[in-house]
């Protein structure tokens, strides 16, 4: 069991350091600058004329920076380095030729360099991962002073330094951009929320106003002390029909505000929902034909979706030239990301310069349709809180097609 552990450690400890060198995005880079800049530093103080920052993930060594020589990558069994990364200390060695651990290298045999004077110093995350070394050398033996020493090993902390300056430096851009973007958001939603309360206030207005005047004429009639029956119900209908389209209309805009929240994940088998719309709209369907094709069985929110469907169906239903009826067809067929869903209709139809204007709330084409224009904007809200698309097209000999596409079933 203790062997077991034993060896998984290393395997731990490889992935930690993968994870913490990914993090620094320095190895497919060209060299930086200023690490360029400390490996010359480094020559410079331990007085040789080869120096190195070495990054050793769990197959590889990667020279990021050279002092001397070209970079380049040797596989990690090769690397001396790997030897004594776990060390815990900084190692110098004045001959690597005459020590054990090096001397078979084949960085000192000939093979790849003639390595004689070694000197490295572990590179340390904040995290305490050790990812490489501050490596200089040279091809002669030599010693270094202890103040040469020190000097190198503070080196080596200014190297993990600047990885972690370019990190954090890289990271403060990226929540910039994304605090701009919600900035732009922020702007383009208050804009848009002026216009939707200017437009409510407006499509409230009138069915207030009928309210108003009916309730003002009743008034009227009751102090003249002459209200008939008929009168009576006539100006109450008024009223009623006043306020039941304020009603819908309210209730219309709680629904476009509840979409695009939290919206459950399950299989929805479009098919059955169909049907179940058909048998809702039965009396707004009238003599309206309703083709229903193949339909798939995909993941997302029943009820919303539902929702989806049915006001694209009323729709088709709703808006026909007058003194004719309905051909509606639903179907599906397969598409780039998932399902292409198309709601087909042979009616009025929508000019192209209003099929993208008609997904904005309160916007109706035709004003001679009853509507509060709040239907398409839902639809759009709900079919992007699915991670989907929607739009419309002209149906091939007049009327109009909505699409929209959802993700494929999750498995």
């Amino acid at each position: 069991m203790l062997e077991q552990l034993s060896d998984h450690a290393p395997v731990v400890e490889d992935r930690r350091r993968v994870l913490e060198i990914d993090r620094y995005q320095v190895l497919l880079d060209p060299p930086r600058s200023d690490l360029v800049a400390l490996v010359d530093i480094a020559a410079q103080v331990a007085g040789v004329p080869l120096a190195t920052i070495n990054l050793i993930t769990d197959v590889a060594q990667h020279q990021i920076a050279t002092k001397g020589f070209d970079a380049s990558v040797c596989t990690r069994e090769d690397s001396m380095c790997n030897v004594v990364l776990h060390e815990g200390v900084p190692v110098v060695v004045p001959d690597a030729s005459q020590d054990p651990r090096f001397a078979d290298n084949p960085f000192v045999t000939g093979e790849i360099g003639d390595v004689r004077f070694y000197a490295t110093h572990q590179l340390v995350t904040p995290h305490g991962v050790v990812i490489g070394t501050l490596c200089v050398f040279d091809t002669v033996p030599r010693e270094i002073t202890d103040d040469q020493e020190r000097a190198l090993a503070e080196l080596a902390e200014r190297v993990v330094d600047l990885l972690e300056l370019e990190l954090r430096t890289r990271e403060l851009a990226s929540s910039v951009c994304e605090l701009e973007r919600v900035r732009d958001e922020l702007q383009r939603s208050n804009s848009q929320l002026t216009a939707f309360a200017g437009q409510v206030s407006h499509d409230l207005r009138n069915p207030l106003t009928a309210v108003r005047m009916s309730l003002s004429m009743l008034a009227e009639e009751v102090e003249a002390g002459g209200l008939d029956p008929v009168t009576a119900e006539y100006l109450v209908g008024r009223a009623e029909k006043g306020s039941e389209r304020m009603q819908a209309l309210i209730d219309d805009l709680l629904a476009y505000a509840r979409i695009g929240g939290q919206i459950a994940s399950k299989p929805v088998d479009l098919g059955g929902l169909v049907q179940d719309v058909r048998d809702d709209l039965a009396g707004a369907l009238g003599g309206a034909s309703l083709e229903v094709g193949e339909l798939p069985v995909v993941t997302g929110d029943p009820v919303q979706l539902r929702a989806v469907v049915q006001n694209l169906v009323a729709n088709a239903a709703k808006f026909v030239p007058a003194g004719q009826s309905a051909r509606i067809r639903v179907h599906a067929r397969p598409a780039a990301a998932g399902w292409r869903v198309e709601v087909v209709d042979h009616g009025l139809g929508i000019a192209p310069e209003d099929r993208e204007r008609v997904f904005e709330p309160l916007t109706r084409t035709h004003a001679d349709v009853p509507g509060s224009g709040i239907g398409l904007a839902t639809v759009r809200r709900v079919v992007d809180a699915h991670g989907g698309t929607i739009g419309i097209e002209e149906t091939p000999g007049g009327g109009t097609t909505v699409w929209f596409e959802l993700p494929a079933r999750e498995q």
